[in-house]
């Protein structure tokens, strides 16, 4: 996974909440789709945007009778009684078995690329009609090498160690009881995400190598698309562990499971809003949600959830350029942290640089950043430097204002301001940013170190892109999420991080005195 981006800043992709009573309609695996002719035929709604965008029908489960506020409970309800369910199931998996089913889904899902494709071609068409902006429609594509991407992650969850049933902790107590500290699974995970589609594989594949069940809710926007992965990847996993059971028929070794819990991987089957707090309200099946988006929508599923939600709200990146920087360095890096996909959440928004360098670096940058077609929003000391340097392309230089410091762009605009010192630039991380990811460029290592101690963030760089935030480039295999809370994991989340716990006392008859 690349980090994650804004973009739809609510709880967005749903239907009106004006259009929610006497609609009918088929469920198919997560995705929801008109009957077009036939029993349970019903007339599709004129005008709705909601049902245009149902357009790829996956699996066969029964029609709903009603979209009632009752109803929608007791799906949601059903939804994720059944995740405990197949979470006690996924527990009994081998590692074998898990990583089997991983390997086959990564195959279906470069086996399945022409229709994957398609489908996505529906969602970019959609969502250029209804204006999403140029990063969010490259957020939302798919293709040959996406595919091929998300395939790789699987492989390489596949062959990462099983982080479940390690003994974290171990101690003998004087009367002789054994304790063991064991890795568990959390049991069953909500992810709530927006227009990123691999999210679907990364975060399926991820829980389901844990041992966790999980519950993907995407955005309307990536509907087509996040429907077909998943159907590629349950059907896939089904046929992986019949293939396995087969091969062991005759064999005189029981087979240890006898399938793949069927409701290990689910979509939630509705793209209604109101899903959301019923199914994170319901504290007795689900243990951990973890939403991944704009900011407000990570803001509206934390103040509504009663279930844990590991999150971070934004990602504020910055570059400090020092003033004993290779400045050749320093472009590199700039560039490629704005750049490269200023969508993501790893994107730099500020580039802070040293005073002592400002005149000699700034206005060369300021002609590559002018170049990608980058706005630079500038503090007074780095706009007169920067107007200067750009000349007749000055329609794309602005004075930056107090809120631009704290504000996540995921698009080609960036905040500049030159500051006195490594001192000055770790207080304006620590005031303006958002603990994600923030690095510093330079040559002295003791003011290197200054700022890797100081900068309080999940993680922190010498002399390398912020871009670097993600769990492939962390050698994790396909990543969770990112967390910048300091409860819990922090910073990129992969296997290790979506375990918990369990202590096992072994006794030969002790009793506390």
């Amino acid at each position: 996974m690349d980090g994650r981006g804004t973009g739809l800043n609510s709880l967005d992709g749903v239907r009106p909440a004006s259009q929610s009573a006497n609609w009918k309609y088929g469920v198919h695996g997560g995705s929801l789709a008109l009957p077009e002719s036939g029993e349970g035929a019903l007339a599709r709604p004129q005008g709705s945007p909601f049902m245009q965008d149902l357009r790829f029908p996956l699996f066969r489960q029964p029609i709903l009778r009603s979209f009632s506020r009752m109803d929608l409970t007791e799906q949601i309800t059903r939804l994720a009684r059944q995740a405990k369910a197949a979470s006690r199931e996924l527990a009994k998996l081998t590692t074998a078995e898990k990583n089997s089913c991983l390997l086959a889904m990564a195959d279906a899902l470069e086996k399945n690329s022409d229709a994957i494709q398609a489908a996505n071609a529906l969602d970019m068409e959609a969502g250029t009609k209804s204006g999403l902006s140029s990063p969010m429609l490259e957020r939302l594509k798919l293709d040959d090498k996406r595919i091929a991407g998300m395939s790789k992650g699987l492989r390489e969850v596949a062959a990462l160690a099983d982080p479940v049933g390690k003994i974290l902790d171990e101690r003998v107590r004087p009367n002789g009881l054994k304790l063991q500290k064991i890795s568990t699974p959390i049991g069953v995970v909500v992810i709530i995400y927006e227009s990123r589609p691999n999210v679907t594989a990364d975060a399926a594949s991820l829980c389901f190598k844990s041992g966790n069940a999980t519950i993907l809710r995407g955005g309307k926007e990536a509907l087509n698309s996040n429907q077909i992965i998943a159907k590629t990847l349950i059907e896939a996993g089904k046929q992986a562990l019949v293939g396995r059971a087969s091969s062991r028929a005759g064999s005189s070794v029981a087979s240890p499971h006898q399938g793949f819990p069927e409701h290990a991987i689910q979509v939630v089957p509705t793209a209604d809003r109101e899903a959301i707090p019923i199914l994170l309200s319901l504290t007795q099946y689900v243990d951990l949600c973890m939403p991944r988006g704009g900011e407000g929508l990570i803001r509206a599923v934390t103040e509504c959830s009663k279930v844990p939600v590991i999150k971070h709200y934004k990602g504020v990146c910055h570059v400090f350029v020092d003033a004993d920087a290779d400045l050749k360095m320093a472009e590199e890096i700039a560039l490629n942290a704005k750049v490269q996909r200023p969508a993501v959440c790893n994107a730099m928004e500020t580039l802070l640089v040293d005073k002592t360098v400002a005149e000699t670096f700034l206005p060369q940058m300021a002609q590559m950043f002018a170049d990608k077609k980058v706005e630079l929003r500038c503090d007074a000391f780095s706009l007169a430097l920067v107007q200067s340097a750009i000349g007749n392309r000055q329609s794309t230089i602005k004075a930056a204002t107090e809120q631009d410091w704290f504000t996540e762009y995921n698009d080609y605009i960036l905040n500049v301001r030159v500051v006195d010192g490594v001192k000055a630039a770790i207080d304006h991380i620590n005031h303006y940013g958002s603990a994600h990811s923030d690095s510093i460029v330079t040559r002295n290592e003791a003011h290197a170190k200054q700022f890797l101690a100081e900068v309080d963030s999940a993680t922190v760089y010498w002399n390398a892109s912020t871009r670097f935030t993600d769990g492939g480039e962390f050698g994790m295999g396909a990543e969770i999420g990112i967390s910048t809370d300091k409860i819990g994991a922090r910073g990129p989340m992969g296997l290790d991080e979506l375990t918990s716990y369990k202590w096992l006392g072994i006794g030969d008859g002790q009793i506390r005195s």
